[in-house]
């Protein structure tokens, strides 16, 4: 049985809330994500940190979730790392995506059936994804990836043929004011994130 995995990867975060401390943002965030990724079925769940920032990790993940530490918070990095772990098909995400809902990361997924790569665009202004898929071993055309600068169009050039590499529905992620406004009280989830900016303690 394949081994399929979405994992959270807590990279750096660009942009903070006025008033907030970044630290305690850049925890939220991740708090939320990794809760989401909790409630996903039908796949395993993991975290994936740069050494330097594993305090991070273990200040969100619950308790059995699997953390790797990566030499550079980068999709590459840890496609590679769950590669040797024996892993299938892996999906990483963004960590910094509150609200995302977990049909939009199962859907990043679906495609590897038949697709060596998946992406999902970040929605709202900027460039960026909000994650990215992959079956392991990946294809040597895959480029190297960053989350906060990459464009789907740039994975399907590099591809062989653009029908290579699927674009799902994206997401969008907390870098900026516009991103911030676009959060739906009405919606549930992202209690963490709420409650830091509601002023309560996270």
């Amino acid at each position: 049985m394949s081994r399929r995995v979405v994992v959270a990867l807590l990279g750096p975060v660009t942009w903070t809330p006025p008033g907030i401390e970044p630290a305690r943002w850049r925890t939220a965030l991740a708090e939320d994500v990794v809760d989401l990724l909790a409630t996903l079925n039908e796949v395993e769940t993991a975290v994936a940190v740069a050494a330097r920032d594993r305090w991070l990790a273990d200040a969100v993940v619950w308790p059995g979730t699997p953390v790797y530490e990566v030499p550079e918070p980068t999709p590459n990095a840890v496609f590679a790392a769950l590669a040797a772990a024996g892993c299938d098909q892996v999906a990483v995400v963004a960590a910094d995506a509150p609200d995302v809902p977990g049909l939009t990361l199962g859907k990043l997924l679906r495609p590897l059936t038949t697709r060596p790569v998946a992406v999902a665009p970040v929605e709202g202004g900027g460039t960026g994804l909000l994650g990215v898929a992959a079956r392991l071993p990946v294809p040597a055309w895959l480029p190297a990836l960053d989350l906060d600068t990459t464009a789907p169009a740039e994975v399907r050039r590099a591809a062989p043929s653009p029908g290579d590499v699927a674009v799902t529905a994206g997401w969008r992620r907390m870098r900026g004011p516009a991103d911030l406004a676009a959060l739906d009280p009405a919606v549930e989830g992202w209690e963490a994130t709420r409650a830091l900016l509601s002023g309560r303690p996270v």
